[in-house]
Protein backbone atom coordinates (compact mmCIF):
# COMPACT_ATOMS: atom_id res chain seq x y z
CA UNK A 1 0.00 0.00 0.00
CA UNK A 2 1.36 3.40 -0.84
CA UNK A 3 0.35 6.84 -2.02
CA UNK A 4 1.70 9.31 -5.02
CA UNK A 5 2.59 12.39 -3.51
CA UNK A 6 2.29 15.97 -5.68
CA UNK A 7 5.94 17.76 -6.51
CA UNK A 8 6.88 19.45 -4.10
CA UNK A 9 9.43 21.11 -5.07
CA UNK A 10 10.64 24.60 -3.67
CA UNK A 11 8.20 23.96 -0.84
CA UNK A 12 9.04 24.19 2.90
CA UNK A 13 8.14 21.57 5.04
CA UNK A 14 8.40 21.41 9.30
CA UNK A 15 7.93 18.04 11.13
CA UNK A 16 8.43 17.66 14.78
CA UNK A 17 9.39 14.13 16.22
CA UNK A 18 11.29 13.06 12.81
CA UNK A 19 14.53 11.49 14.49
CA UNK A 20 12.71 8.21 13.98
CA UNK A 21 9.84 6.10 13.37
CA UNK A 22 6.90 7.61 11.89
CA UNK A 23 8.36 11.14 12.12
CA UNK A 24 11.23 10.10 9.88
CA UNK A 25 9.16 8.31 7.31
CA UNK A 26 6.90 11.46 7.31
CA UNK A 27 10.46 13.79 6.54
CA UNK A 28 11.75 11.28 4.13
CA UNK A 29 8.41 10.89 1.72
CA UNK A 30 8.29 14.75 1.98
CA UNK A 31 12.03 15.11 0.85
CA UNK A 32 11.96 12.42 -1.61
CA UNK A 33 8.41 14.39 -2.94
CA UNK A 34 11.04 17.59 -3.42
CA UNK A 35 10.65 19.83 -0.47
CA UNK A 36 12.79 21.46 1.70
CA UNK A 37 12.31 19.66 5.02
CA UNK A 38 13.16 21.21 8.65
CA UNK A 39 13.59 18.42 11.23
CA UNK A 40 13.62 20.16 15.37
CA UNK A 41 14.74 17.59 17.29
CA UNK A 42 14.95 17.38 21.55
CA UNK A 43 18.61 15.02 20.69
CA UNK A 44 20.56 16.35 18.22
CA UNK A 45 22.82 12.97 17.91
CA UNK A 46 19.76 10.69 17.10
CA UNK A 47 18.68 13.44 14.65
CA UNK A 48 22.06 13.00 12.71
CA UNK A 49 22.05 9.74 13.17
CA UNK A 50 17.55 10.51 11.27
CA UNK A 51 19.42 12.37 8.50
CA UNK A 52 22.19 10.10 7.83
CA UNK A 53 19.40 7.74 6.69
CA UNK A 54 17.20 10.03 4.49
CA UNK A 55 17.68 9.42 0.89
CA UNK A 56 17.58 13.42 0.32
CA UNK A 57 19.90 15.83 1.55
CA UNK A 58 17.07 18.60 1.10
CA UNK A 59 16.81 18.11 4.98
CA UNK A 60 17.89 20.24 8.11
CA UNK A 61 18.80 19.73 11.76
CA UNK A 62 16.79 22.35 14.56
CA UNK A 63 16.75 21.99 18.29
CA UNK A 64 13.36 22.04 19.74
CA UNK A 65 12.46 20.64 23.16
CA UNK A 66 8.78 20.82 22.96
CA UNK A 67 7.64 20.29 26.64
CA UNK A 68 9.33 23.88 27.31
CA UNK A 69 7.77 26.94 25.77
CA UNK A 70 11.06 28.80 25.89
CA UNK A 71 13.05 25.99 23.68
CA UNK A 72 9.56 26.60 21.43
CA UNK A 73 10.01 30.38 20.83
CA UNK A 74 13.42 29.64 20.25
CA UNK A 75 12.90 27.60 17.53
CA UNK A 76 10.46 29.54 16.53
CA UNK A 77 12.50 32.68 15.83
CA UNK A 78 15.17 30.32 13.44
CA UNK A 79 12.83 30.83 11.06
CA UNK A 80 12.03 33.31 8.05
CA UNK A 81 10.45 32.12 5.48
CA UNK A 82 7.07 31.12 4.37
CA UNK A 83 5.82 27.41 5.45
CA UNK A 84 4.33 25.73 3.30
CA UNK A 85 3.62 22.04 5.35
CA UNK A 86 3.72 21.88 9.03
CA UNK A 87 3.20 18.19 10.60
CA UNK A 88 2.78 18.29 14.45
CA UNK A 89 3.76 14.49 15.22
CA UNK A 90 5.96 14.27 18.09
CA UNK A 91 5.06 13.41 21.40
CA UNK A 92 5.31 11.20 24.85
CA UNK A 93 2.56 8.52 25.68
CA UNK A 94 2.23 7.07 29.18
CA UNK A 95 5.13 7.75 31.59
CA UNK A 96 4.35 5.13 34.62
CA UNK A 97 4.51 8.20 37.09
CA UNK A 98 3.26 11.85 36.83
CA UNK A 99 5.95 14.02 35.21
CA UNK A 100 5.65 17.81 34.29
CA UNK A 101 7.33 20.02 31.82
CA UNK A 102 10.18 22.55 32.12
CA UNK A 103 6.87 24.91 32.55
CA UNK A 104 5.03 22.80 35.55
CA UNK A 105 2.70 21.56 33.00
CA UNK A 106 1.76 17.65 33.25
CA UNK A 107 4.34 16.42 31.16
CA UNK A 108 2.36 14.70 28.38
CA UNK A 109 -0.36 17.45 28.18
CA UNK A 110 2.31 20.36 27.92
CA UNK A 111 4.52 18.80 25.28
CA UNK A 112 1.58 16.21 22.79
CA UNK A 113 -0.62 19.48 22.81
CA UNK A 114 0.48 22.59 24.70
CA UNK A 115 4.10 22.36 23.12
CA UNK A 116 2.47 22.05 19.48
CA UNK A 117 -0.34 24.99 20.10
CA UNK A 118 2.41 27.54 21.38
CA UNK A 119 4.60 26.30 18.00
CA UNK A 120 1.61 27.36 15.67
CA UNK A 121 1.15 30.53 17.66
CA UNK A 122 4.65 31.16 17.11
CA UNK A 123 4.95 30.62 13.61
CA UNK A 124 1.30 32.18 12.62
CA UNK A 125 3.01 34.75 10.38
CA UNK A 126 4.99 32.97 8.48
CA UNK A 127 1.74 29.73 8.44
CA UNK A 128 -0.45 32.57 7.11
CA UNK A 129 1.95 33.60 4.87
CA UNK A 130 2.82 30.33 3.01
CA UNK A 131 -0.89 29.46 3.10
CA UNK A 132 0.38 26.12 5.16
CA UNK A 133 -1.48 22.74 5.54
CA UNK A 134 -1.20 22.12 9.03
CA UNK A 135 -1.52 18.59 10.27
CA UNK A 136 -1.89 17.28 13.94
CA UNK A 137 -1.41 13.53 14.01
CA UNK A 138 -3.24 12.38 16.87
CA UNK A 139 -4.04 8.75 18.31
CA UNK A 140 -6.99 6.16 18.84
CA UNK A 141 -6.57 6.90 22.07
CA UNK A 142 -8.64 10.46 21.41
CA UNK A 143 -11.59 7.87 21.30
CA UNK A 144 -11.75 7.14 24.97
CA UNK A 145 -11.93 9.00 28.24
CA UNK A 146 -12.29 12.43 28.35
CA UNK A 147 -10.36 16.32 28.86
CA UNK A 148 -10.00 16.56 32.47
CA UNK A 149 -11.17 19.99 32.65
CA UNK A 150 -11.33 20.31 36.39
CA UNK A 151 -7.58 18.72 36.82
CA UNK A 152 -5.58 19.47 33.75
CA UNK A 153 -2.71 18.41 35.18
CA UNK A 154 -3.57 15.66 36.65
CA UNK A 155 -2.21 16.82 40.29
CA UNK A 156 -5.04 15.17 42.27
CA UNK A 157 -5.20 11.85 40.90
CA UNK A 158 -2.44 10.62 38.42
CA UNK A 159 -3.62 8.26 35.12
CA UNK A 160 -0.98 7.89 32.92
CA UNK A 161 -3.20 6.60 29.47
CA UNK A 162 -6.33 8.88 31.05
CA UNK A 163 -3.57 11.81 30.54
CA UNK A 164 -2.52 10.32 27.44
CA UNK A 165 -5.66 10.49 25.81
CA UNK A 166 -6.30 13.63 27.49
CA UNK A 167 -3.30 15.19 25.80
CA UNK A 168 -4.47 14.11 22.27
CA UNK A 169 -8.16 14.71 22.51
CA UNK A 170 -7.41 18.48 23.18
CA UNK A 171 -4.43 18.27 20.30
CA UNK A 172 -7.04 17.48 17.64
CA UNK A 173 -9.97 19.85 19.13
CA UNK A 174 -6.83 22.58 18.33
CA UNK A 175 -6.17 20.85 14.91
CA UNK A 176 -10.29 21.23 14.31
CA UNK A 177 -10.91 24.90 15.64
CA UNK A 178 -7.69 25.92 14.03
CA UNK A 179 -9.22 25.39 10.74
CA UNK A 180 -12.63 26.62 12.14
CA UNK A 181 -10.50 30.11 12.87
CA UNK A 182 -8.52 29.94 10.12
CA UNK A 183 -11.51 30.10 7.31
CA UNK A 184 -13.58 32.58 9.96
CA UNK A 185 -10.78 35.00 9.53
CA UNK A 186 -9.21 34.32 6.01
CA UNK A 187 -6.15 33.28 7.65
CA UNK A 188 -5.38 30.92 4.60
CA UNK A 189 -4.43 28.58 6.65
CA UNK A 190 -5.69 24.77 6.41
CA UNK A 191 -5.82 21.95 8.99
CA UNK A 192 -6.25 18.32 9.51
CA UNK A 193 -5.89 15.32 11.64
CA UNK A 194 -4.16 12.63 10.70
CA UNK A 195 -3.52 9.06 13.52
CA UNK A 196 -1.16 6.27 12.74
CA UNK A 197 -3.16 3.36 13.86
CA UNK A 198 -0.86 0.69 15.74
CA UNK A 199 2.95 0.63 14.98
CA UNK A 200 6.22 -0.44 16.15
CA UNK A 201 7.57 2.73 17.60
CA UNK A 202 9.87 4.40 20.32
CA UNK A 203 6.69 5.50 22.04
CA UNK A 204 6.47 2.84 24.43
CA UNK A 205 9.77 1.49 23.97
CA UNK A 206 12.29 1.41 26.94
CA UNK A 207 12.40 6.06 28.00
CA UNK A 208 14.81 5.74 31.15
CA UNK A 209 13.84 9.87 31.23
CA UNK A 210 10.34 8.87 31.50
CA UNK A 211 10.98 6.16 33.87
CA UNK A 212 10.34 3.39 31.58
CA UNK A 213 13.27 1.38 32.25
CA UNK A 214 12.20 -1.35 29.25
CA UNK A 215 10.22 -1.68 26.38
CA UNK A 216 5.98 -2.17 27.55
CA UNK A 217 4.60 -5.68 27.09
CA UNK A 218 2.27 -3.49 24.50
CA UNK A 219 5.20 -2.90 22.74
CA UNK A 220 6.36 -5.88 22.07
CA UNK A 221 3.39 -7.12 21.18
CA UNK A 222 3.09 -4.77 18.76
CA UNK A 223 6.50 -5.79 17.10
CA UNK A 224 4.56 -9.45 16.92
CA UNK A 225 2.01 -8.65 15.27
CA UNK A 226 3.51 -6.19 13.10
CA UNK A 227 6.19 -8.71 11.62
CA UNK A 228 3.30 -10.83 10.59
CA UNK A 229 1.24 -8.40 9.32
CA UNK A 230 -1.46 -9.20 11.97
CA UNK A 231 -3.67 -5.44 13.26
CA UNK A 232 -0.53 -3.65 13.39
CA UNK A 233 1.14 -1.83 10.56
CA UNK A 234 4.58 -0.65 10.17
CA UNK A 235 6.19 3.05 10.10
CA UNK A 236 6.15 3.46 7.07
CA UNK A 237 2.83 2.94 6.48
CA UNK A 238 1.38 4.50 9.59
CA UNK A 239 2.99 7.46 8.33
CA UNK A 240 0.74 7.70 5.11
CA UNK A 241 -2.14 9.19 6.86
CA UNK A 242 -0.08 11.83 7.99
CA UNK A 243 1.16 12.47 4.07
CA UNK A 244 -2.48 11.96 3.35
CA UNK A 245 -3.68 15.10 5.62
CA UNK A 246 -0.70 17.26 4.68
CA UNK A 247 -1.54 16.72 0.83
CA UNK A 248 -5.34 16.45 0.70
CA UNK A 249 -6.84 19.24 -1.55
CA UNK A 250 -9.88 19.24 1.77
CA UNK A 251 -9.64 20.76 4.97
CA UNK A 252 -10.70 19.98 8.55
CA UNK A 253 -11.12 16.65 8.10
CA UNK A 254 -9.53 13.17 10.06
CA UNK A 255 -7.16 10.82 8.28
CA UNK A 256 -5.66 7.64 9.59
CA UNK A 257 -5.91 3.59 8.27
CA UNK A 258 -8.90 1.91 6.38
CA UNK A 259 -8.04 -1.67 8.11
CA UNK A 260 -9.69 -3.79 10.77
CA UNK A 261 -10.51 -1.40 14.03
CA UNK A 262 -8.82 1.48 11.56
CA UNK A 263 -5.12 -0.13 13.70
CA UNK A 264 -3.69 -0.74 10.49
CA UNK A 265 -4.17 -0.69 6.18
CA UNK A 266 -4.40 2.02 3.47
CA UNK A 267 -4.76 5.54 4.83
CA UNK A 268 -8.90 7.31 4.48
CA UNK A 269 -10.69 9.69 5.90
CA UNK A 270 -11.84 8.52 8.86
CA UNK A 271 -15.15 9.31 10.84
CA UNK A 272 -14.62 12.11 13.34
CA UNK A 273 -14.49 10.74 16.82
CA UNK A 274 -17.20 11.57 19.20
CA UNK A 275 -15.08 13.33 21.63
CA UNK A 276 -13.63 15.32 18.92
CA UNK A 277 -17.03 16.61 18.01
CA UNK A 278 -17.65 19.69 20.20
CA UNK A 279 -17.28 22.94 19.01
CA UNK A 280 -18.01 24.18 22.72
CA UNK A 281 -15.01 21.77 23.46
CA UNK A 282 -12.88 22.85 20.92
CA UNK A 283 -13.40 26.73 21.57
CA UNK A 284 -12.59 26.17 25.10
CA UNK A 285 -9.45 24.18 24.31
CA UNK A 286 -8.28 27.15 21.89
CA UNK A 287 -9.36 29.75 24.94
CA UNK A 288 -8.20 27.63 27.47
CA UNK A 289 -4.61 26.88 25.74
CA UNK A 290 -3.90 30.45 24.83
CA UNK A 291 -4.41 32.07 28.87
CA UNK A 292 -2.20 29.41 29.98
CA UNK A 293 0.43 30.69 27.15
CA UNK A 294 -0.32 34.47 28.13
CA UNK A 295 0.20 33.89 31.77
CA UNK A 296 3.52 31.88 30.95
CA UNK A 297 5.06 34.35 29.21
CA UNK A 298 3.72 37.12 31.86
Amino acid sequence: MDITLPDLSGKLAVVTGASDGVGLVIASRLAEAGAEVVMPVRNRAKGAAAIARMPSAAATLADLDLSSLASVAAFAATLDRPIDYLILNAGVMTPPERQTTEDGFELQFGTNHLGHFALVMHLMPLLRAGRARVVSQISIAANSNAINWDDLNWEKSYNGQRAYSQSKIAFGLFGLELSRRSRASQWGITSNLAHPGIAPTSLLAARPELGRASDTLGVRMIRALSKRGILAGTPSSAALPALLAATAPADGLFYGPSGLGHLSGPPAEQKLYSRLRSLADAERIWEVSSSILSRSNS
